[in-house]
C-alpha cells in the first residue's frame, strides 16, 4: 500500500477549510512556501491605501473577513497585524512566510472594499487629474487633501526609516504620487475581472 504525506504551514488552513470565496484567484507558479518580496508589499500598501480612504480601516478588513467567510484566515486584529508585517518595508517587519492563502484572503478583501468605495476613489482621481492640469497644488482640496495626509502619516508610522525601499520616499511629494499611484491600483481591482488581473499581476515576473 502506497501512503502519500504533505506538509501543511503552520497556522495554515487545511485544504478542506479554505474558503470557496478564495477559489476564483489562481495559484501561483511560485518557488516555496510563501509570497514574493514584491507581492507582500504591495498587497500592504493596497491595505494603507484602503485605512487612509476609510477611518478605522484596520476595524473594517476584520469586519469584511468575517462578512466573506475568512476568519479562519484572519482571525483577529493581532493576527492580522502579523500577516501584513511579511510586508519588508514594515518597522516591525516579521520573519515569517505570507502563504499564498492569506494573501488571496487579502486580495480578496482589498478588492472588495474597493468596490464599496469606487465613487470616493473616481472622484479624488477626478480631482487629482483635474488640479494638475491646471498647476493647482494639491493641499488646496480639502478631501483630496485628507487623504493624502492620512496615507503619509499611516506610511511614515509604519514603514522603517532606514529600508532602502523608504528612504527613496524621503518627500511629501513622492509619498503623494505613490498614494494616487496607489487608488488607480484600487479602481483597476473594482474593473471587470479586476480582481484577478490585480491578483496575477502582483506575481508579475516571480513565477517559474
Amino acid at each position: 500500500m502506497n501512503v502519500s504525506a504533505s506538509v501543511t504551514p503552520f497556522n495554515s488552513p487545511t485544504p478542506q477549510t479554505v474558503p470557496m470565496v478564495l477559489d476564483s484567484l489562481p495559484d501561483p507558479a511560485v518557488e516555496g512556501q510563501g509570497c514574493p518580496r514584491k507581492t507582500r508589499l504591495q498587497i500592504d500598501l493596497i491595505l494603507l491605501a484602503i485605512e487612509a480612504l476609510e477611518l478605522g480601516g484596520s476595524e473594517t478588513i476584520l469586519t469584511v473577513a468575517e462578512e466573506l467567510e475568512l476568519k479562519a484566515i484572519i482571525k483577529n486584529r493581532v493576527n492580522l497585524w502579523r500577516i501584513r508585517s511579511t510586508n519588508p518595508l514594515r518597522r516591525a517587519n516579521i520573519r515569517r512566510p505570507l502563504s499564498v492563502t492569506e494573501a488571496k484572503a487579502l486580495v480578496v478583501i482589498a478588492c472588495y472594499m474597493a468596490r464599496r468605495l469606487t465613487v470616493v476613489i473616481r472622484q479624488l482621481l477626478a480631482l487629482y487629474q483635474q488640479m494638475s492640469e491646471k498647476q493647482i497644488p494639491l493641499e488646496q482640496n480639502l478631501r483630496l487633501s485628507n487623504y493624502l495626509e492620512r496615507f503619509r502619516a499611516h506610511f511614515k508610522s509604519r514603514m522603517h526609516p532606514r529600508r532602502s525601499g523608504v528612504m527613496g520616499l524621503n518627500s511629501d511629494e513622492k509619498l503623494d504620487d505613490l498614494a494616487i499611484n496607489l487608488l488607480e491600483k484600487l479602481l483597476f481591482c473594482t474593473g471587470t475581472a479586476g480582481m484577478q488581473r490585480f491578483w496575477i499581476s502582483l506575481f508579475d515576473g516571480e513565477a517559474e
